[in-house]
């Protein structure tokens, strides 16, 4: 089949909006020897596009020009000459960070971070290193796909990390996000209890459906740290996947002592915490880890556990919006309304 000399792409010309991003048609890359070319079905957002998206990101990203979003699913539609285990036709997500193939994030493979450090994915169609991609589980959709990269990826790696969640674990879920959403079903897919949080009585619904044994509406219980302390026997839950940032305090109080995990995602709360953290971690003997997406590996095995587990680990999409109304998605993610992923129709 003949290939496209063209791809039509969104960039930032200049950030602080996401009403900035403007649609450009430029030329295609070819693949080179050890690269594919990929045709993009789906893209989905995260929270950290709305931080680059208004220049608020705190890691490095490209200035000029960007093109954003990390997050994708398509179909290989060339292949470089030195390409070996992929073939054209082939359904692909591309990782995070191009260069994070295994083990632990390095300097040098963060500044292959796609949608950030460098171009990232809502466009047509791009050129990928053939060693960052993921083969798709077979029953998910492209638009189900495009959710795996970043916000699946990020709650394994928390939840199957160096502790790994056990059955009989207690895991606390806070918010209805993409990450949250994913670790609430990893969870429960390994015989875990779920004690989920939102502002809203709806969503809670929603994570009951998904398998949280317990909800907690943390408008009408503002002190939902006592109610996990009760839920668990005053015990404390033994992963608490941490979202938030301004919760901190919270979270560290309902850790179980001497070994919670806390996993740090990201801090999509405003609210500002005035004193150290140290003191309340130390006396629960706790760990607060820090999760930066994950390797080719991790989303290797990841993929096993969607394939073993399709029904309890399928894909939360809230809403999907098509290519030129990509603002409108940009928006809805704003808007914090959704359950699960905000996805881009892009093909």
């Amino acid at each position: 089949m003949s290939l496209p000399t063209t791809t039509r792409q969104y960039v930032f010309p200049q950030r602080g909006s996401f009403n900035n991003l403007v649609l450009k048609e430029v030329p295609v890359s070819k693949p080179k020897a050890n690269e594919v070319l990929v045709k993009v079905h789906a893209v989905s957002l995260q929270f950290r596009d709305l931080m680059i998206a208004n220049d608020k990101y705190p890691l490095p990203a490209k200035q000029d020009s960007l093109v954003p979003c990390s997050d994708m699913a398509g179909e290989i539609i060339a292949v470089g000459e030195d390409v070996k285990g992929w073939k054209v036709h082939d359904r692909v997500c591309a990782n995070f960070a191009l260069d994070h193939v295994f083990g632990a994030a390095t300097p040098e493979s963060q500044v292959t971070a796609l949608g950030g450090a460098i171009d990232g994915v809502l466009t047509e169609y791009r050129t990928f290193p053939a060693h960052s991609l993921v083969a798709i589980p077979e029953h998910l959709s492209y638009e189900e796909a495009s959710t795996l990269p970043c916000a699946a990826l990020t709650a394994y790696n928390a939840l199957h990390g160096p502790v790994p969640v056990k059955a009989g674990d207690y895991v606390l879920v806070l918010g209805t996000g993409g990450v949250s959403i994913f670790a609430l079903q990893f969870a429960v897919a390994a015989g875990a209890t779920v004690i989920a949080t939102s502002s809203s009585d709806d969503k809670l619904k929603i994570a009951s459906k998904l398998g949280a044994k317990h909800v907690i509406n943390y408008k009408k219980t503002p002190n939902w740290e006592e109610e996990v302390n009760k839920i668990t026997n005053g015990v404390g839950v033994d992963h608490v996947i941490e979202v938030g940032g301004g919760t901190l305090f919270k979270s560290i109080s309902s850790v179980r002592m001497g070994s919670g995990q806390i996993h740090i995602i990201g801090h999509v709360s405003s609210d500002a915490e005035n004193d150290t953290v140290v003191f309340p971690l130390i006396g629960k003997a706790a760990t607060l880890r820090g999760i930066l997406i994950g390797s080719v590996a991790q989303f290797r095995d990841m993929v096993r556990l969607l394939a073993a587990n399709p029904d309890t680990t399928r894909p939360v999409v809230d809403k999907v919006f098509p290519f030129d109304k990509a603002l409108d998605a940009y928006a809805y993610l704003e808007s914090q309304k959704h359950v699960g992923k905000v996805v881009i129709k892009v093909a």
